[in-house]
């Protein structure tokens, strides 16, 4: 990982905060963690009587599939389950593994699909002030479960894995706690007074972006997964195809990811991850080339090939989704992406092309 990756940190010999997280799943007692997982289920279990007596935040991805089948099936949980949709055109595997989820584990599932008027005028802004284009959906992932779990009374709400002590993060803190990741910075350093300049954009409409009060925050317990069991997407996968869940083999290959299975539910949401790459000099193909090489999958030499093939090349259907849906012409759109482009890290070429210019192929 390059160290403009924000919030993430090296030690001395220039190890990376996110496998400094790794090394140290060598020195934890697993079961013990396993067996904290165990009594903190039986604190809830049946709780609410016959309903519901915790909550799983969901995408409908592999991740997913893993947290409810521990949930339920292991762990002997009644889980009611929340999630968010961007309200993009959604592609087939993405449509299949939400209903599969429900289908397969026998859960009911609540769904927010945003005000989509807003969420239009929300992402030009966040995308041509600061290059996040989905903050909107992505506060609401945070914020929503957190709500409804207070409001169904399921005070252990579950994550997956602590994004910012798994990969390396601002917010880099072993704990078994999710109750901070409001403020983890994926979505939390945009100031909401600023989005009320807006014409259209009102105190109604972000109502749900603020959040539980400390209050209300205080009366639920949101855990990670990632604390209590040692986290692997890739395994998660695997299990997860194992219970009906597609990856996108067949329907689209996409050119800036190195594997087809992550973040699939739809294609204009992709151009928010991807504009890592502009602005920090790489995107989702470094995210998985690393992780790939820490799970033993990969070389670095062989992930390093990988990055230098992929982590630029920001797919066009994901482009095509993004401007039909928020409204820009190709030409508009390119030419905000121009503009996040940091002359720190990248130059122009004799083409024309912005180029990194201190590739980590060329300081292997």
């Amino acid at each position: 990982m390059p160290d403009t990756r924000p919030g993430i940190k090296f030690n001395e010999e220039g190890i990376c905060s996110a496998c400094q997280s790794f090394e140290n799943r060598k020195k934890i007692d697993w079961n013990q963690r396993y067996k904290e997982l165990e009594k903190l289920c039986d604190k809830y279990r049946g709780m609410n009587g016959t309903s519901y007596d915790c909550a799983i935040a969901v995408s409908g991805g592999k991740d997913s599939h893993y947290q409810v089948h521990l949930m339920k099936e292991v762990m002997g949980m009644n889980p009611i389950l929340f999630s968010v949709e961007d309200n993009f055109e959604m592609t087939e595997a993405g449509k299949h593994n939400i209903k599969n989820i429900s289908e397969e584990f026998g859960c009911s599932i609540i769904s927010l699909k945003p005000d989509c008027k807003a969420q239009k005028k929300l992402m030009r802004f966040a995308f041509e002030k600061y290059g996040k284009p989905t903050w909107f959906i992505d506060r609401l992932i945070y914020t929503f479960p957190m709500l409804m779990a207070i409001k169904f009374n399921t005070p252990l709400l579950v994550y997956g894995e602590n994004v910012s002590y798994e990969y390396g993060g601002s917010d880099y803190e072993e704990s078994y706690s999710a109750r901070n990741q409001l403020n983890n910075g994926v979505a939390s350093d945009i100031d909401i007074n600023e989005l009320l300049q807006i014409e259209g954009i009102t105190e109604q409409v972000l109502e749900m972006t603020k959040g539980p009060s400390q209050e209300e925050l205080n009366k639920i317990d949101p855990v990670y997964v990632s604390y209590f069991i040692p986290w692997n997407s890739y395994s998660n996968y695997q299990f997860a195809k194992r219970r009906g869940f597609k990856d996108l083999t067949h329907e689209w290959q996409r050119t800036h990811h190195i594997e087809d299975f992550d973040q699939i539910d739809s294609r204009a949401y992709l151009v928010h991850s991807w504009l890592k790459y502009p602005k920090f000099g790489h995107a989702s193909a470094t995210d998985y080339a690393a992780r790939f090489i820490r799970y033993g999958l990969l070389t670095r030499d062989e992930a390093i090939k990988l990055v230098k093939d992929h982590d630029y090349k920001l797919d066009p259907k994901c482009v095509e989704d993004f401007i039909k849906f928020a409204g820009y012409t190709e030409t508009q759109f390119w030419t905000i992406v121009d503009k996040l482009y940091n002359e720190n890290f990248f130059k122009r070429n004799d083409f024309g092309e912005w180029e990194l210019k201190n590739p980590i192929w060329e300081n292997k």
